[in-house]
């Protein structure tokens, strides 16, 4: 069982995202389910929470979100908080967490890596998960 865990902020873009990856899990016979929080800032915890307190037995994780720049820098916060927090998570609990979140300058640029012209990045996280888990 994998868990994908998705952002609700930027959904035009996560939803995207979640339906690449979807496809490369179902084409490989690999069972999912999907949990949705509210921004890119609060998928570590939810992983965190699942492999807490789910009664799954979670092979691994793909994290998919869309942080995009704004006026001020926090964009780089959020994105360097969420890093750390999935890699960590990643190390200290011993299981793969692929990360599928953009950190994009403009809607533009994410929609070009949500299916657009530079692929689907949902699609190469759970591509980048298989391996991790067979």
């Amino acid at each position: 069982m994998v868990g994908v865990v998705v952002s609700r902020f930027n959904d035009l873009i996560t939803e995207r995202l979640l339906d690449g990856a979807a496809k490369i899990l179902e084409e490989n016979g690999i069972e999912f389910d999907v949990h949705w929080v509210e921004g890119s800032f609060e998928i570590p915890q939810m992983i965190a929470k699942l492999l807490r307190e789910s009664d799954k037995d979670y092979e691994g994780f793909i994290a998919l979100g869309c942080i995009i720049k704004g006026e001020t820098d926090h964009n780089e916060h959020i994105a360097r908080a969420v890093s750390y927090g999935l890699m960590k998570l990643a190390i200290e609990k011993d299981i793969p967490i692929t990360f599928g979140i953009l950190t994009v300058d403009s809607i533009e640029q994410a929609l070009n890596r949500a299916g657009g012209k530079f692929g689907n990045k949902g699609e190469e996280a759970a591509r980048a998960l298989l391996p991790l888990i067979r």
